[in-house]
């Protein structure tokens, strides 16, 4: 698995579980997952670092 694969792993599972193919549409429903998640993952690491500090 590449760096790459790993990135996008939570895009890609949510799109085989939906039944559509993560490559289709040029990505996009894959990279908006991507983007959902991650933007998630900051704010809760951002949110984290405020109140400790």
């Amino acid at each position: 698995m590449t760096l790459s694969e790993v990135f996008l792993w939570p895009g890609t599972k949510v799109c085989e579980r939906l039944g559509v193919d993560p490559e289709a549409d040029a990505g996009l429903v894959r990279w908006l997952i991507n983007s959902l998640v991650y933007l998630v993952l900051a704010l809760v690491v951002v949110w984290a670092i405020v109140t400790v500090v």
